[in-house]
């Protein structure tokens, strides 16, 4: 069962002013103030990482509280129901990539993109130092472990790089690539290459982003329900998600706290330090400041879009890209 994690009772001591202890404190203006606060459900689309840092953050220290909001994150994992929980009315809002975003609605989902944490995308082909690759052509005769079906393979796939290249699934682990300088692996920038150097080996990231594939990542999504009938909502979460992610920028501590006690899949501080830092420079390039976090753009999202229409990922008919997003909460 997949573990949940709630602010109320963090919210309900604050408000009451009174003891610690949450079981006693059941002052009249502690279960008024809770009672006023407005409940919200995000479902993430991954275990709880630092890639989902700006929520815990905000969750953590009391920004959703502030915008009148009792919130509960809701971790995901392999098989995440991230379009069935937003389509459904189960939750109001989720994670997901820019490239999830077209593939629910040309399945039919009306999803609709309000933010994007990461300007830059964290995947990767991660290969061994010593392994010759310095290039994505370089893959040639190597065996790449990855995960069937993925948007950047068909991506790769229409470039020719992986004409040469030996397929195989990918089961979540670095050790083929650790005994093995034959191997690569898919991965996210800020996780797997530290998995990798804790046991010895030295690697060198292809980053999909410079090769042209490059979706928004960390996407805060919801429906265009939402978005018609409860603006007032998105924009309260939209708010103080962007905040909770310039705090976590720039001190994670809380955010990190919050996603230790939430990640129960042997999650470390030493990762959640290193995919801090990582984050850094895809939230925030160079020459952005921390200000802008969440900004999103017509041109990104025609490009993705008219990429997956090229590569029969999408019918071009069902998926117009300024159905994607919405860019109305970004002030």
């Amino acid at each position: 069962m997949l573990r949940s994690i709630s602010f109320l009772v963090g919210c309900v001591i604050v408000a009451g002013c009174g003891s610690s202890d949450s079981s006693t404190n059941t002052t009249p203006v502690a279960v008024a103030d809770a009672q006023a606060l407005k409940p919200v459900a995000v479902q993430l689309n991954w275990f709880p990482e630092s890639e989902h840092g700006g929520l815990y953050q905000a969750a953590a220290d009391q920004t959703f509280l502030s915008h009148g909001m009792n919130v509960e994150i809701r971790p995901g994992g392999r098989q995440s129901p991230v379009a069935p929980e937003l389509v459904l009315g189960r939750g109001q809002f989720a994670m997901a990539n820019a490239d999830d975003v077209v593939l629910f609605r040309n399945q039919g989902a009306d999803i609709v993109a309000v933010l994007a944490a990461m300007q830059n995308h964290p995947r990767c082909i991660l290969v061994r130092e010593d392994s010759g690759v310095k290039r994505f052509e370089d893959l040639a005769g190597k065996t790449l472990q990855r995960q069937g079906g993925r948007a950047f393979l068909e991506f790769m796939r229409s470039k020719g790089l992986l004409d040469q290249v030996k397929e195989v699934p990918y089961h979540g682990s670095v050790s083929a690539l650790v005994t093995d300088p034959d191997v690569a692996i898919q991965a996210y920038s800020f996780a797997e290459p530290l998995l990798a150097e804790q046991q010895g080996v030295k690697v060198r990231k292809l980053m999909l982003s410079e090769l042209g594939w490059n979706p928004y990542s960390s996407v805060l999504i919801t429906t265009g329900d939402m978005v018609r009938n409860q603006p007032e909502l998105v924009q309260d979460f939209v708010d103080a998600t962007r905040a909770g992610w310039q705090h976590y920028l720039s001190d994670p501590q809380l955010g990190n706290e919050a996603i230790l006690k939430a990640n129960q899949h042997g999650m470390t501080i030493e990762a959640l330090q290193f995919g801090h830092q990582e984050l850094k420079t895809l939230a925030l390039p160079e020459g952005m400041s921390s200000k802008s976090i969440g900004q999103m753009t017509d041109e990104r999202w025609h490009t993705l879009v008219s990429q997956m229409v090229e590569l029969g990922l999408v019918d071009g008919d069902k998926v117009r890209a300024d159905d994607c997003y919405t860019m109305q909460f970004l002030k």
